[in-house]
């Protein structure tokens, strides 16, 4: 039953965004730019393991992994605006976020960070 709970809520945090986006742009984008995601998983985790540490960690991560996730929101727009058509701009922007998720990994590890 929690577990059904999880997904209920994490979804209807998704569905609200969509929902709320159709009538407003500006208060969709300011919901889904809360770190949601983050705070129900750094919640789930804590209250899955009590683990201070692991939830410390993670926190650590997202904040390292967040400054990739943000090309994304920079070269969809400029794409878009550019007349390039929705699939393929999503396309690319997901593939240079990937590029870079994947170059911040191993610049963290070059750094001693895991």
């Amino acid at each position: 039953m929690y577990y059904f709970f999880k997904i209920a809520l994490t979804a209807l945090l998704v569905v609200a965004v969509s929902e709320i986006s159709k009538r407003s742009s500006l208060l969709g984008g300011a919901l889904a730019s809360l770190p949601l995601v983050s705070f129900l998983g750094m919640i789930w985790l804590y209250i899955d393991t009590g683990n201070t540490d692991k939830v410390s960690e993670l926190s650590r991560n997202i904040f390292w992994l967040v400054l990739p996730s943000l090309s994304f929101f920079l070269l969809l727009p400029y794409l878009l605006k550019k007349g390039v058509g929705f699939s393929t701009s999503f396309g690319i922007s997901t593939v240079v976020m990937i590029g870079l998720y994947l170059g911040m990994v191993f610049c963290l590890k070059k750094i001693g960070i895991q």
